[in-house]
């Protein structure tokens, strides 16, 4: 379930956001590009936990791979634009994305649960619809265990100049030098918890097949794929790595069309900022093809990044430590049948989890039909109905609000295959449930339990 303080959270963040641009009134924040002369000192000082591996440092094998089962997905149309809810509305992203990764790893962003295509670990047995999307879901474990032994070893770089506190050593790749900074560490078990990706967000865009992009709001750099942001819902100070690929077309603009200041708005780059901070300039790096990023430790956490958008088609591959949380049945119906494209690998375990659920359902009643038997303490009663009513209340409110999300225009327009499916879903008179699917009755009722027990 979420967090109770999530939503807090995001109305303090919004407020600061509201409060920035306020105070930036007409004006611009300055960033740096590679062009620019203080740029390695500006990453040195400000943003030396990111580290970015040029594609001639990686395994032309492994490139090769990666890129093909890149393509096989999109050519199986197994990427997919995510209804997600963005404050209060439901919208479709305008990248699209496929979650692979450890079988049974689920990943939460925008009040959208994804669900993992499992890549083969050892001794699983998983059944994939066509061999292609096997060999890619191979691909990408292979991809992971290559950054995961990346990410260790530039972390282990990073502990050792820490260690030495020697203010020349450089970290490898075309990462400057790296300043005094505050880099807890951790025991080996904590880093590898750290770095032990589980799962993988794929993401796909076509620029030139969108009616609309927004402007980068602090900076002026560009037209954005992805808006500012931290990632979410991940094991803390667990690092990012993220593998970049572009295609099918120039990196290179009319000479009318170059910005003499700033960065090439045909090559993708990923913007880096220190969040809630209008002192320090941004960092623009750009990507080219097969270029890989990692950010390391807290990086995600003390600041934000966005994805600026070129010219070029692009997939990204982001390698995650993400948390296992609750909330999977609703979450994983409202994707319809989009899994099935890839997989039939769910179909059990939730299967299973319905029948959990369905138990759930056959106690809460034994507990109401108890509460209403004759012999109860009054204090001890109304402590199992105050109890029980804040329970229902919040199964309540989530069965509306998911069906309003799988009927609203925007989810009835998708693909058959794609389209919401508002489950578990019931008629009332449905002889097979013990409760009715709308539960405001039993709520009224116990609630009015309560105000008869009041003196």
């Amino acid at each position: 379930m979420d967090r109770p303080w999530a939503s807090s959270i995001k109305c303090i963040f919004l407020l600061l956001k509201q409060k920035l641009l306020k105070e930036l009134g007409n004006r611009w924040l300055p960033y740096l590009t590679p062009k620019d002369a203080d740029f390695h000192q500006l990453w040195q000082e400000n943003y030396s936990k990111l580290i970015l591996r040029e594609a001639s440092r990686i395994p032309e094998l492994l490139h090769k791979e990666v890129q093909q089962a890149f393509l096989t997905l999109r050519k199986h149309d197994c990427l997919f634009q995510d209804l997600v809810r963005i404050k209060g509305k439901n919208l479709l992203t305008p990248v699209s994305r496929l979650l692979i990764g450890n079988p049974g790893y689920t990943y939460k962003y925008l009040n959208s649960r994804l669900f993992t295509v499992p890549w083969p670990v050892e001794g699983s047995n998983i059944k994939y619809t066509e061999d292609e999307i096997f060999a890619a879901c191979r691909a990408f474990f292979k991809l992971n265990d290559y950054l995961h032994k990346d990410t260790v070893q530039a972390l282990d770089k990073l502990r050792l100049i820490k260690s030495e506190q020697n203010e020349d050593s450089t970290v490898f790749g075309m990462v400057p030098e790296l300043s005094k900074s505050d880099l807890d560490m951790g025991d080996d078990m904590e880093l590898k918890k750290r770095t032990t990706y589980n799962l993988t967000l794929l993401n796909y865009m076509d620029p030139q097949k969108m009616s609309y992009l927004k402007e980068e709001p602090y900076f002026g750099m560009g037209k954005m794929a992805v808006s500012w942001h931290h990632d979410e819902n991940l094991v803390e100070r667990s690092t990012v790595a993220v593998y970049s690929y572009s295609c099918e077309g120039p990196e290179v603009i009319d000479d009318g069309e170059q910005s003499l200041e700033g960065r090439n708005p045909a090559v993708w780059h990923v913007g880096l900022k220190i969040a809630w901070d209008i002192e320090t300039p941004g960092l623009a790096v750009p990507l080219h093809q097969g270029d890989c990023y990692l950010m390391l430790d807290d990086l995600n956490a003390t600041h934000q990044h966005c994805v600026l958008a070129g010219l070029q088609p692009r997939f990204s591959s982001t390698h995650r430590v993400a948390e296992v949380e609750f909330e999977w049945l609703r979450q994983f119906w409202f994707h319809g049948h989009r899994y099935k494209k890839c997989t039939d690998w769910w179909h059990l375990p939730m299967s299973e989890l319905e029948g959990l659920w369905k138990k759930m359902e056959c106690v809460t009643n034994a507990v109401l039909c108890e509460i209403r038997k004759e012999g109860w303490l009054v204090e001890q009663k109304n402590e199992i109905i105050t109890d029980l009513l804040a329970w229902l209340t919040t199964r309540q409110e989530l069965r509306m609000e998911w069906c309003m999300r799988c009927q609203s225009r925007i989810a009835q327009n998708l693909p058959e295959d794609q389209r919401p499916i508002c489950w578990p879903y019931w008629e009332d008179d449905d002889p097979e449930m013990p409760l009715p699917f709308d539960l405001s009755n039993i709520i009224l009722e116990l609630q009015g339990q309560l105000l008869k027990a009041k003196p």
